[in-house]
This record gives C-alpha cells, sequence and structure tokens, in this order.
C-alpha cells in the first residue's frame, strides 16, 4: 500500500508544474489595444503650456509600436516662443509622444507668418503640400520623398523629394525641381 503511495506522490509531482515555470510567450500581435472616436491628444511642457494637439475623426492605438493610427488626423504645434504650426491630412501615424507624426494622403502643413527672430522683418507663411509627409514636431523638420510642393509667402517651388529644417531655414528641394519666385513689392 505504501508503495501504491509513492508512485502515485512520484506520478502527481512529474505532472505539476514548477513554480518557477514561466508562460509560454505569447507573439505579440500588431492589434489595438483601445480606439478613440472625436479625439484630441494634448502634450504640455514644465510650465503647463501647451505644446502639441492631435485631433482626429477616429483613432487606433498600437501597443507592439506605441503608435496611433488617426483618420482625418488635425495637428497643432507651438514652439517656445508660442509660434504656431498646424498640419492636416486623410489619415495620420504618430509616436507615443506625438513627435514624430506621418501624413497620408493630401498632406498639407503650415507655420503662419511670424515676426523674425533676427529682429529684421517677417518670416512669410510657409505651406507644404504632398501625398506625405513626416513632421518632427521637437526638431521642427518637415520632409517627404513623394512630390510636393513649398509655397514661402507668395513664391512657389515644387520637388520629387524635399527635407525642411527650421532651425536652419534650409529646404532642400531634390529631383525635377521648379520654382517661380514673385517680386517683391517696394
Amino acid at each position: 500500500m505504501m508503495g501504491l503511495f509513492a508512485l502515485a506522490t512520484a506520478w502527481l509531482v512529474r505532472q505539476t508544474p514548477g513554480f518557477n515555470a514561466s508562460a509560454p510567450e505569447r507573439p505579440v500581435l500588431h492589434e489595438p489595444d483601445y480606439q478613440m472616436r472625436q479625439f484630441s491628444v494634448r502634450s504640455f511642457d514644465a510650465e503647463g503650456r501647451l505644446k502639441s494637439e492631435l485631433m482626429g475623426i477616429e483613432g487606433h492605438h498600437f501597443p507592439d509600436t506605441d503608435t496611433l493610427e488617426v483618420a482625418q488626423p488635425r495637428v497643432r504645434s507651438f514652439d517656445a516662443q508660442g509660434q504656431l504650426t498646424v498640419g492636416r491630412a486623410e489619415r495620420g501615424l504618430s509616436n507615443g509622444e506625438g513627435t514624430d507624426i506621418q501624413l497620408y494622403g493630401q498632406a498639407r502643413v503650415v507655420r503662419e507668418a511670424a515676426a523674425a527672430a533676427n529682429g529684421r522683418g517677417a518670416a512669410p507663411r510657409l505651406e507644404f503640400r504632398g501625398e506625405y509627409l513626416h513632421a518632427w514636431t521637437e526638431d521642427k523638420r518637415v520632409s517627404s520623398d513623394q512630390p510636393v510642393e513649398l509655397l514661402r509667402g507668395v513664391d512657389r517651388f515644387t520637388g520629387d523629394r524635399f527635407d525642411y529644417d527650421e532651425k536652419s531655414g534650409i529646404a532642400n528641394l531634390r529631383g525635377n525641381v521648379r520654382g517661380v519666385i514673385q517680386p517683391r513689392r517696394p
């Protein structure tokens, strides 16, 4: 009888998982963990001032990439001087912080005219248009690997690809570049 109990106990020990046994890892799936409708996501600086806002008709958050896919995104971003830059498109993709935003389908990014930082005149209104624009709000950069139209005040430029860095004020257009520069009024 004791031998039978010993065999039964040994069998139970082998069938029982150990305390340190880890659960098998599940594959990471690219599935949304939540969705939003008619939403707005805002980020603020340390003093409580609005840095950026992302609005949309519908949004889906994906935890595996910490990204937010947005239908009809509208983006507002303020720099340290309060200069507003806005963007919009048919759809967009943003990182979790809202600092890396890709705009797809009739994408447009606009920086309104502002007083120049060096005190010499005003910086004209600047607008980028294309089917794809990639904006980095903290770095104040916009680029595209697809055709784009750049409007600077009344001047108009087009190119197959471009990069713009607001800190340096340089827009680099490449591939089939064309431009029309209007004469300045006295």
